[in-house]
């Protein structure tokens, strides 16, 4: 998920919570599940995928309310990257074992396999999954989601997505659409990088639209709206992975952790992942300078230092800009990242660098993005206005198709 992570995680969750109150009329799919829809799930083995977000308002894990019900069987938890309790780093193999709490099998979805094995389903009935999505497409966790879809299918057990919001709004849709030349974990799906959809609508969207065929039920939220921001639910924000700290961190992310393809810190290893970004090469004066010469909308650049603890740079004094949103509605976190490789790609074309391309010609940069064409302009020299065109008309098709997945006003 490109989060490697910059300092080892406390088993106590990051939260907010907007003016101190929890909202009463909103309800996340695990409420709505246990409180009305419980008739799903009883009777038979539960198995659920889940990490530390798959909690309900009061921060309580949706593995320990459904091991201490005494009308449900839970019989297995599956973890996606990071584990079930989200305290394994970015990008390591996790291995089967047994929850510390519970003492339930954990089956690892990011080891030897991504898809639940015929044998990892042997012991359950029904399949739920409970996670929280950031928004944007090379989140990882959206198709650990569409694996264990067609892992059910194969195996002829429903499986239950329970709806969480989309902490950056489900209104607004931006960015390239993936080309499925250029699928892979980060973007597996013909979407773009900010889709604007829940969980619950994306796993709709991937069952009809690319074939999957499981036998799927959506327990929608109650009360979320499709103009709200996460921290306009008054829930608790819990991180999804270690580098994702902050609402504002996953509202800069579908732009800034393009950078990731690169050979540009984006900001791993300190405390602002993301946020900051530079070079031990960049010059912090001249980038930021240039960079708030283009007036983008909604957001200012700060000339900043920093000293990655880890990753790119570690432990290296590196240069470059920290993001500053102004206007979390105007801001066009894509466009932006572009803009930003752009400069620093025109800059320093003798130190900047595109990940090495594989056998087929493929960049990891181009699987971020989702197309070729994007760092072949860049390379070219073509301006941002014009690629932006270019992405604006892939995005008409999709928003057709989207249409028919949503489930919220």
């Amino acid at each position: 998920m490109l989060l490697t992570v910059m300092f080892v995680l406390s088993s106590l969750p990051i939260v907010s919570a907007k003016n101190g109150k929890l909202d009463k009329k909103l309800k996340l799919g695990i409420e709505v599940l246990l409180s009305e829809q419980k008739e799903l799930i009883k009777g038979k083995r539960v198995g659920v995928i889940t990490n530390s977000t798959g909690v309900d308002k009061k921060l309580t894990s949706i593995v320990d309310l459904l091991y201490n019900d005494n009308e449900i069987e839970l019989t297995a938890l599956y973890g996606p990257e990071h584990g079930v309790r989200g305290s394994v780093q970015a990008g390591e193999y996790v291995e089967f074992y047994l929850d510390d709490i519970t003492g339930l099998p954990v089956y690892s979805l990011y080891g030897q396999t991504r898809k639940p094995t015929s044998e990892m389903l042997e012991k359950i009935d029904v399949l739920l999954f409970d996670i929280q999505d950031v928004g944007s497409r090379f989140y990882t966790y959206i198709y650990t989601m569409a694996y264990a879809m067609e892992a059910a299918k194969e195996k002829g057990i429903p499986i239950i997505v329970l709806d969480r919001p989309n902490p950056l709004t489900g209104s607004k849709v931006d960015g390239t659409v993936l080309d499925m030349k250029y699928a892979s974990f980060v973007g597996n799906y013909s979407i773009p990088l900010r889709h604007g959809m829940t969980v619950g609508e994306l796993a709709q969207l991937f069952n009809r639209e690319f074939k999957i065929g499981a036998g799927l039920t959506v327990v929608k939220m109650k009360g979320w709206k499709r103009d709200m921001y996460y921290d306009d639910t008054s829930l608790p924000f819990v991180l999804p992975s270690p580098n994702m700290p902050t609402l504002d961190t996953a509202i800069v992310y579908s732009g800034s952790a393009l950078f990731e393809g690169t050979n540009i810190s984006e900001g791993r290893g300190t405390t602002k992942p993301f946020e900051l970004i530079g070079a031990p090469f960049i010059n912090r004066t001249d980038l930021a300078q240039r960079l708030n010469a283009l007036k983008l909308p909604g957001v200012m650049f700060r000339a900043a230092s920093f000293i990655p603890a880890n990753s790119k740079f570690a432990n290296q004094l590196s240069h470059g800009v920290q993001i500053h949103i102004t206007d979390r509605k105007k801001f066009q976190s894509f466009e932006t990242g572009l803009h930003m490789m752009k400069i620093v790609h025109d800059l320093y074309p003798d130190q900047f660098q595109f990940q090495a391309a594989n056998r087929a010609g493929i960049s990891f940069f181009d699987q971020l993005v989702g197309n070729g064409w994007i760092r072949q302009g860049i390379e070219e020299g073509r301006s941002v206005k014009d690629m932006k065109k270019q992405w604006e008309k892939e995005l008409d098709e999709f928003k057709k198709i989207r249409s028919q997945y949503l489930l919220y006003e």
